[in-house]
This record gives structure tokens, sequence and C-alpha cells, in this order.
């Protein structure tokens, strides 16, 4: 049986999750949430790449994400900064959804899978 491996593991969830060769990322927002949507998806997408490189894994491996937008109208912001920071030639299947966040000013999260 495989091994389970918490990454760090705080006193409500942890970042990353490892089983059998997946890792599961637990939905990431910004910590400055003055910034607008495309702002507050780059520094999402840089702690992602954290969350992963923890695991030994990077982007490249991501196979489903799933992003949490709190008005659809913002979704270009989200787009923009995603294109940027995808891998081209590993294209995750994604699915953007709008959501009431858990706070008025966070506008974006997401939640990763990615193949180690």
């Amino acid at each position: 049986m495989s091994t389970i491996v918490r990454h760090p593991s705080g006193p409500k969830l942890s970042d990353a999750v490892e089983y059998n060769g997946v890792c599961y990322l637990a939905g990431m927002v910004a910590s400055d949430e003055t910034l607008d949507t495309k702002g507050q998806t780059e520094q999402v997408l840089a702690d992602i790449d954290r969350a992963l490189a923890l695991c030994g894994t990077n982007k490249s491996k991501i196979l489903s994400a799933t992003c949490y937008i709190s008005d659809m109208r913002n979704k270009p912001g989200m787009d923009e900064a995603w294109l940027a920071w995808v891998d081209p030639k590993n294209l995750p299947a994604r699915a953007t959804v709008q959501v009431g966040l858990g706070n008025p000013t966070t506008l974006i999260e997401i939640m990763v899978i990615a193949a180690k």
C-alpha cells in the first residue's frame, strides 16, 4: 500500500497531499487580496509552483485544475495570467466555476491535481 504524505499540515488542512504518485493541492488563494483578478491569479499560480515543488513535481505534470472565480466578468484577467504561466505543451483539463468565495476580497481560488 502507498504511503500518504502531507505537506505542510496545519490545524485546518494540508497544502498538498501525495498518494500513489499523485499530488492533490488544496485550494489556493492570494495573500494580497488588494490585487485585481490577474494579480491574485499570478500570486496563486506562484504558490501552486511552490506546493508542487514540495511534492517533487511541477506544472508540466498537472492533470486537472479547478478555478473558482467570484465574478465571471473577471475571467479574462484570470485567463491572461493562466496562459502566461501554464506549460503550453502540457495543458491540463480545466474548469472555471463562478462561486461565492469565503471573503469578498478573494477573487480567485485554484485547486490542482498533478502526477509526480
